[in-house]
């Protein structure tokens, strides 16, 4: 299936191929205040959809993930890192996917803030 994860205004948008079967609810610093569900893909199956230079990137902690967001709007419809096997990643905003059902997308738990 193919989804579209896009900010609110629509200046940043990526598409990605896959089956949603999970969407993670990180508690550290910055996922609990943004209120992410993040549905993890490898890179190679995501489109950005916009310019590149519409999105600004935040790195906090140790800066291995590349949060993405809009310039304009400020949403975080993705982010971009590596898996702990190396293999390079892009993080889904569930909650930016157009026309999902958030209620059918099983939520695991995960304790990022011990991490």
């Amino acid at each position: 299936m193919t989804y579209r994860s896009s900010c609110h205004c629509g200046n940043v948008a990526i598409e990605v191929e896959g089956t949603i079967d999970q969407a993670i609810s990180c508690n550290c610093s910055i996922c609990q205040r943004k209120g992410s569900l993040l549905w993890f893909v490898p890179k190679a199956q995501s489109k950005l959809l916009t310019d590149d230079a519409n999105a600004a990137t935040y790195l906090f902690n140790k800066h291995l993930i590349r949060h993405r967001f809009c310039k304009t709007c400020g949403m975080h419809p993705y982010a971009e890192g590596k898996d702990p096997k190396g293999n390079e990643m892009v993080a889904v905003n569930v909650r930016c996917i157009e026309g999902i059902d958030l209620a059918s997308v099983p939520v695991m738990e995960y304790d990022g803030r011990s991490k």
